[in-house]
């Protein structure tokens, strides 16, 4: 049965780009309906950042996001920027702190980020109803949205649903599913912001070396990020991993340097000047952790005793220490998705189809992912408050 009140706008997905959507239209006097078939709102908002919500970050820019079209992301972060959240987020009070490279952290709980959001569209009138599983989509005169809980009609829709990446959380392909229904194109999609997983013996040697962390710069193809490094029981972890793996595809090599900055030849050579009867992984642990250090010592002995071309091969390994990942840890582990919607059938202003008047697609589900450290936060409030201006 039709639902006896009409909508003028339809959200599907009562997450951060959902929320931020259904609270823009509804202040501009739309009737707005959230539907989301998880229990509570905003259960991705909850648990990121380590449950303290790394709700954007200050360097937000078009440079900071994957897409395959690098331009199409500028509109949005241009007219709903980084300061726009931070000044919402300080009319609600909400304490917060910078941690590192212009990230943005709650100082208490994510809990007042979805608190906030729940109490704007409360304000704005937003109907949100959850545990509302999605059944058909359909579109005649109006979009038609049929759930185990009833019917609805609106004049807008908004996907909203995000992408593939942690399941467990109640992700799903939906709006993948309902954009390709329209005719809308999507770009390929793959794990992003991901742990990266080796076999054989490198992941052997990782394996040994599990919580062992230390600063690095990593390059695949043209892009090199410098964070820190975490080995793993299957591999590499840490933001500089995760961070390059949005970039990785099978069968790219990566390349690590473990010593950023330091011409570790001619530090080598000069200890061994100084220090000839030094045992190799006692000089190395000068500069990695000491598991590490034994590891990277395998012709352990005196310094003294070695040739400068010896430690020159020591030396280039520790600086391009190169690897080919077998996988990654999917979506399972994945922080977002790369790939989407493809942008080429959306306006960059609004997030509308051009094709589908009336239907938008915004946050995780477009084809444009973030940079680790809330880029991808910005991006949900930027295309969510886009979209809701006119939907």
């Amino acid at each position: 049965m039709i639902n006896p009140r009409p909508y003028e706008v339809i959200v599907l997905g009562a997450g951060a780009a959902g929320l931020m959507c259904a609270m823009t239209a509804g202040a501009r006097g739309r009737r707005v309906l959230v539907l989301d078939h998880a229990e509570a709102a905003g259960k991705k908002i909850l648990i990121s950042g380590g449950g303290r919500c790394n709700f954007t970050n200050l360097e937000a820019s078009a440079d900071r996001f994957l897409s395959g079209n690098s331009h199409f992301c500028r509109a949005a972060l241009a007219r709903y920027t980084q300061h726009d959240f931070i000044t919402l987020v300080a009319k609600h009070g909400i304490a917060w702190h910078e941690k590192t490279l212009g990230q943005l952290f709650c100082d208490g709980s994510a809990r007042e980020i979805v608190a906030m959001l729940l109490a704007e569209c409360s304000a704005a009138g937003v109907e949100i109803r959850l545990a509302h599983r999605i059944v058909s989509i359909s579109r005649s005169e109006h979009f038609r949205v049929e759930t185990d809980h009833g019917d609805f009609t609106a004049e807008s829709l908004v996907l909203a649903t995000g992408g593939l990446s942690i399941p467990k959380m109640g992700a799903s392909g939906l709006a993948y599913q309902v954009a390709a229904q329209f005719g809308l194109p999507l770009s390929e999609t793959r794990p992003g912001l991901v742990p990266l997983t080796f076999s054989g013996e490198t992941q052997a040697m990782m394996q040994g070396l599990t919580g062992v962390s230390l600063d690095i710069s990593v390059t695949c193809g043209k892009k090199s990020f410098r964070e820190a490094m975490l080995f793993t029981h299957r591999g590499l972890s840490g933001p500089a991993i995760l961070q390059i793996s949005s970039y990785w595809q099978q069968g790219m090599p990566i390349v690590v340097d473990m010593l950023p900055g330091v011409d570790a030849a001619r530090e080598l050579i000069a200890r061994k000047a100084v220090r000839p009867n030094a045992e190799l992984r006692t000089i190395l642990a000068e500069f990695v952790p000491q598991r590490l250090a034994q590891v990277l010592a395998r012709q352990d002995g005196p310094i003294g005793q070695m040739r400068d071309r010896v430690l020159g091969d020591i030396a280039v390994g520790m600086k391009a220490w190169r690897l080919e990942p077998t996988g990654s840890e999917g979506y399972a582990k994945a922080e977002v998705t790369v790939g989407g919607v493809d942008t080429a059938a959306l306006s960059q202003r609004t997030l509308e189809a051009r094709d589908v008047p009336g239907l938008f697609v915004v946050g995780e589900a477009v084809d444009v992912t973030g940079w680790l450290g809330g880029y991808n936060f910005q991006w949900a409030w930027s295309s969510g408050w886009c979209a809701g201006q006119a939907a």
